[in-house]
């Protein structure tokens, strides 16, 4: 029975949004105000959580008839979650509910403001609490203390696909108004780097299927002005491909642009938004490698023996962009980092984190240095005082040698299953493909294939890559490794050589054929 749950999950499988805590008040408040006519402003988040998450929310209560405006914060001008500048919206918008998505669960003064002026607000957030939480009308939150919710790992689409549930049901009408929005929860539970386990593994996999079949208006535009039109749509490409383009909007232009693509009911204006998107992509591109290049020149000067958690700070660091480039450091160094672009006196920092390591949890212990922080155990985001960056880097190391040993500095590989390459072929890929969606919490497996010989020399091809062809008894396999590039000097024509794989079905030119993406190759 649970093989059949885990390999054919069924939205009957998912806990009623009832048990949440906090359901029944914000359902209530709500459909109240869709019957009176009231305004209800939606303020989300400027990643692809926060925007997916805003537009299902705005696009289920248009349709049952309510009033709803979207709000998203501006980077670099309004800073992370909900400030001044979202109570200040919606004041003037005249909202008498403001309803976030992403966001909230630490934002005390504006929700106090948000309240004192008469407007009810409801958080809906998934967040860890960094203490007491803002009072309000109600916190829709799996994490929070007093919540029994069963599934405390959804994103914060999925709690609002939680939400839009319990008003459809509350309003009698159809559950297949938001099912048909299960794309928006695949994309933000993937581009989100939930793990993909329990009802996180049923709208991912059910919302793969709405975005491969009937996906929305805007997300279609996406699909196409990236090149995946007719292609399979993995949690791979959704992931890599997909989720950038939208985030690339929030990261150094405005996040609004984003909602306003999911929200596109004609193909005009969502394919003009969606080649803006891809051209802010390619900016976000060149920004990241700028800044990841003059990152990897500072860690030159950095004692790694003595240092288990990272802290790099910078002026001139793009803010929207050092999330990924500290998630770069981390595939470099295996070593929890937080990097801090600072502007003026202060500095907003971004943290990415190893699985050993809870990053929220060594930030509360820095909290006295810090204005605000906020995240989950694998990634967070920090406002600090320039004057308080060396102070807070010794603390984060110190927080962090007492946490991570020798052993937990280094990267492990976990190998799944040896196999031999004459294994390697469709058969297997067809049976992997029931384990699907791949990511964190259920990773696809790493195969290993030992003494296999290289039949064709060593390439090393585009931006840093390898390029191999493996050979064991008459079976061949090509294999590209990213990233891999520098081995190629190692390598040569005839070695015998251990490989550890993924194992990939490559439809390039139409003419489908299997290869291993190299994880690593040990002589």
């Amino acid at each position: 029975d649970g093989a059949k749950r885990f390999l054919r999950p069924r939205l009957a499988q998912l806990h009623d949004s009832a048990s949440m805590h906090g359901m029944s008040d914000a359902v209530e408040r709500i459909t109240r105000a869709i019957a009176a006519g009231e305004r209800i402003m939606v303020h989300g988040d400027y990643d692809v959580d926060g925007m997916t998450s805003t537009a299902l929310l705005i696009r289920v209560i248009r349709e049952l008839g309510g009033i709803a405006t979207p709000f998203i914060p501006h980077r670099v001008r309004d800073g992370y979650d909900l400030s001044d500048a979202g109570v200040d919206a919606a004041i003037a918008d005249g909202a008498k509910i403001l309803l976030t998505a992403d966001c909230g669960t630490s934002a005390h003064a504006a929700v106090a403001r948000a309240c004192a002026a008469k407007i009810d607000v409801i958080v809906s957030d998934h967040h860890l609490p960094g203490g007491p939480l803002p009072e309000c009308l109600a916190i829709l939150n799996p994490r929070q203390p007093l919540c029994t919710y069963p599934d405390k790992s959804l994103v914060a689409a999925g709690i609002a696909f939680k939400l839009a549930l319990a008003l459809v049901r509350a309003a009698g009408a159809s559950e297949s108004l938001v099912h048909r929005h299960l794309d928006l929860v695949a994309l933000a539970t993937i581009a989100d780097v939930a793990p993909l386990r329990g009802e996180n593994r049923v709208l991912a996999r059910l919302g793969l299927r709405v975005l491969a079949n009937q996906p929305s208006v805007g997300l279609r535009a996406l699909i196409r002005a990236a090149g995946l039109d007719g292609k399979a749509l993995t949690a791979g490409r959704v992931g890599y491909v997909l989720a950038p383009r939208l985030n690339a909007v929030g990261r150094i232009g405005h996040g609004m642009r984003g909602v306003e693509l999911l929200l596109a009911d004609d193909e005009h204006t969502a394919n003009a938004i969606a080649r803006e998107l891809e051209e802010m992509n390619r900016e976000r591109q060149q920004i990241d490698r700028e800044t990841l290049a003059t990152a990897m020149k500072r860690l030159d000067s950095i004692d790694l023996d003595d240092t288990a958690g990272l802290v790099m700070a910078e002026p001139g660091w793009h803010p929207g962009v050092i999330g990924i480039v500290a998630s770069r450091i981390v595939e470099e160094v295996c070593r929890p980092t937080v990097l801090v672009a600072l502007e003026g006196e202060i500095g907003k920092g971004s943290g990415r984190s190893i699985p050993v390591f809870d990053l929220h949890g060594a930030l509360a212990r820095c909290r006295d240095l810090l204005v605000r922080f906020g995240g989950h155990r694998a990634a967070a985001g920090i406002s600090i005082e320039r004057g308080r960056v060396d102070e807070f880097a010794e603390r984060f190391n110190d927080v962090a040698k007492e946490t991570l040993g020798p052993d937990d500095l280094v990267h492990e590989l976990r190998i799944d299953l040896e196999l031999t390459l004459s294994d390697a072929g469709f058969d297997l890929d067809a049976l992997l493909r029931h384990f699907e969606p791949f990511g964190i919490g259920n990773p696809a497996p790493v195969f290993v294939a030992r003494g296999v010989r290289l039949s064709a020399p060593p390439r090393a091809v585009g931006d840093g890559h390898l390029k191999l062809r493996l050979e064991q008894n008459g079976a061949y396999l090509d294999a590209i490794g990213w990233g891999l590039g520098p081995l190629v000097a190692a390598l040569s024509q005839g070695d015998a050589v251990d490989a550890a794989f993924r194992l990939e079905r490559d439809d390039w030119n139409g003419a489908p054929r299997m290869q291993a993406r190299l994880a690593d190759v040990r002589t």
